[in-house]
C-alpha cells in the first residue's frame, strides 16, 4: 500500500514548530522551577535606593532577611550603624539586612538624593536599599502587607524589623525601640541562621 507523499516543506515546518514548542515548554518549565524556589514572600521586588534599578529578593531565597523601615530624620536613625554592624558580623554566614525608607510618619525626605546620602555617607550602609515605599495601611507594598499578616504586627513607626526565615517566612516583628545589638534580636538572628 503507497502512502501519499508528505512534501518536505511541511515535515520541515513541522520539525521547526516541534523544538519551537519544546524550547517553549522548557522556557516554561525553568521559570515555574524558579518560581517555586522563590518562596513567596520574596517573590515582591523593590527598587534601589541609589539609581531605581529592581532589587529583586528572590537572589536571596535560602538566606535570612532582616528587614526594615527606615527614615533619615527620626530619633532613631543612629540604627542604621547597629543594622550595619549586623550586616558587616553575619553576611558570610547568610543575613541580609534590606532597608526600606518610608515617608509613612513624616520623616523621610521627598529627595531620594538625601535619603541615601543619610544612608550611604553619614552611616556607612553597605546592605541593600529600596527607594521610598509605603509600608502600612491600604497603600502598603505587597512586601509589608505580607509580614504584617504573618506576624500581625504592622510598622507602628520607623525602623521596625521583621526577621524573614531561610524558608522565607516571616519569623518575628521587633519594634523601633529594639534596638539591632538588642540580645533577643541577635539570638533570634542567630538561631534563624543555623536552622537549615
Amino acid at each position: 500500500m503507497n502512502r501519499p507523499a508528505v512534501p518536505r516543506r511541511r515535515v520541515v515546518l513541522s520539525l521547526a514548530g516541534a523544538v519551537g514548542l519544546a524550547g517553549l515548554a522548557v522556557a516554561a518549565a525553568s521559570s515555574a522551577t524558579a518560581r517555586a524556589a522563590c518562596p513567596p514572600l520574596l517573590q515582591h521586588g523593590l527598587r534601589r535606593l541609589q539609581d531605581e534599578q529592581p532589587l529583586p529578593l528572590c537572589p536571596h531565597a535560602g538566606k535570612v532577611l532582616l528587614v526594615v523601615n527606615t527614615a533619615s530624620y527620626c530619633g532613631f536613625t543612629g540604627q542604621f550603624e547597629g543594622l550595619e554592624a549586623l550586616n558587616a558580623r553575619y553576611a558570610s554566614r547568610g543575613l541580609v539586612v534590606i532597608g526600606v525608607p518610608s515617608n509613612d510618619f513624616r520623616q523621610e525626605d521627598p529627595d531620594a538624593r538625601k535619603t541615601a546620602a543619610v544612608c550611604f555617607n553619614t552611616y556607612g550602609v553597605k546592605f541593600p536599599m529600596a527607594t521610598e515605599t509605603r509600608v502600612r495601611g491600604e497603600q502598603a507594598h505587597p512586601l509589608f502587607a505580607e509580614l504584617t499578616r504573618a506576624t500581625g504586627q504592622p510598622p507602628a513607626w520607623n525602623f521596625n524589623k521583621y526577621l524573614v526565615g531561610r524558608d522565607g517566612r516571616a519569623i518575628a516583628h521587633f519594634g523601633s525601640g529594639v534596638a539591632p545589638n538588642n540580645p533577643r534580636l541577635v539570638a533570634a538572628i542567630e538561631a534563624a541562621l543555623a536552622a537549615r
